[in-house]
């Protein structure tokens, strides 16, 4: 067993954390990640009302009585309701960890995460960030490299460089990411001095994904040099699978197209779409570099096991 800091804080066996992703985190596959012996975290955004997620929140007493977060999204949404409401039922169920994201600390939330016992993780881009946060009160911090699947940041920092940084700004336990879908990734972002490693692209290749099996087939059949860069004019840069899609998003991006076009392309009801019926190319998927190490679906509980035991080697061989 890998015990850390974070382990510890949040107890849980493995130091895995399930990055919250849009119409993908939801309850049963949350659960199905902490019972594996990880961490999931639940994306608020996929429910449109506090009555919906009140309902999801209330059928993970039934899949799982392991931790597991709540993500609360503050990036711009088309659509979006009142960040209280979903603390509002966080707080009826008793839950105690949450994460925050998007391009501003929750500067009017922090009083209630402390007045409601939870441990707050904040997801950041960068060291000037986490130390924000620190200073706010955050109890962990997360940071993903320029690698990772979705929203990149606005630094264009890989991993390698960007973990140690930010560990050596704050004294706040770190989890990292970008890239990581082995044992050799989490034992590597172990000895960059986090705690814990958020994974994302390699958990949709997993049984449990709540995806269409095409889709799971065309990750693993993808490699390294299958992911793109688009939204980058929109100050909002994801990586995403290079598909038909993401193509043409970037082609209207090039020809300095109205955002309502672009958005027709990248609107989330299209990867919805996409998730449900299989075709790889109705809409954006975010993916990682990482994906080009992907090579087989097994269940949660397999993987984490096998990635945990693959990093206690490394980390053994390399001591030795």
């Amino acid at each position: 067993m890998l015990k850390t800091k974070v382990t510890e804080m949040l107890g849980i066996e493995y130091p895995i954390i399930g990055g919250a992703m849009m119409w993908i985190s939801t309850a049963e596959y949350v659960a199905a990640m902490s019972e594996a012996g990880g961490m999931g975290i639940m994306a608020s955004a996929n429910y449109k009302s506090k009555e919906a997620f009140d309902k999801a929140i209330g059928s993970m007493k039934h899949l799982t009585k392991k931790p597991y977060g709540v993500n609360i999204n503050l990036f711009p949404a088309m659509t979006q309701i009142d960040n209280n409401e979903y603390i509002d039922v966080m707080a009826d169920h008793g839950l105690k960890i949450v994460e925050t994201s998007g391009h501003h600390a929750p500067e009017n939330l922090v009083g209630r995460f402390k007045d409601l016992g939870m441990t707050w993780i904040h997801k950041c881009v960068g060291a000037r960030y986490a130390q924000k946060v620190e200073a706010m009160g955050a109890d962990i911090v997360t940071v993903v490299g320029y690698e990772n699947g979705g929203a990149t940041g606005r630094l264009d920092l890989g991993t390698l460089v960007l973990i140690p940084i930010v560990v050596d700004a704050v004294k706040l336990p770190v989890i990292g990411g970008g890239g990581v879908s082995d044992g050799r990734g989490l034992a590597a972002v172990l000895s960059l001095g986090a705690q814990a490693a958020i994974m994302g692209t390699r958990l949709l290749a997993t049984r449990e994904a709540p995806i269409h099996d095409k889709i799971k087939q065309a990750l693993v059949n993808a490699s390294e040099l299958d992911t793109m860069l688009i939204m980058r004019s929109l100050n909002a840069t994801h990586r995403v699978l290079a598909n038909q899609a993401a193509k043409k998003c970037l082609e209207l991006e090039d020809s300095k197209a109205e955002f309502m076009q672009i958005y027709e392309v990248i609107k989330g009801e299209n990867a919805k779409k996409m998730y449900d019926e299989g075709d790889v190319n109705a809409g954006i998927l975010a993916c990682g570099q990482g994906i080009g190490l992907v090579h087989d679906i097994p269940t949660l509980k397999d993987l984490f096991k096998r990635i945990s035991d693959e990093a206690k080697s490394m980390i053994t061989r390399l001591a030795s």
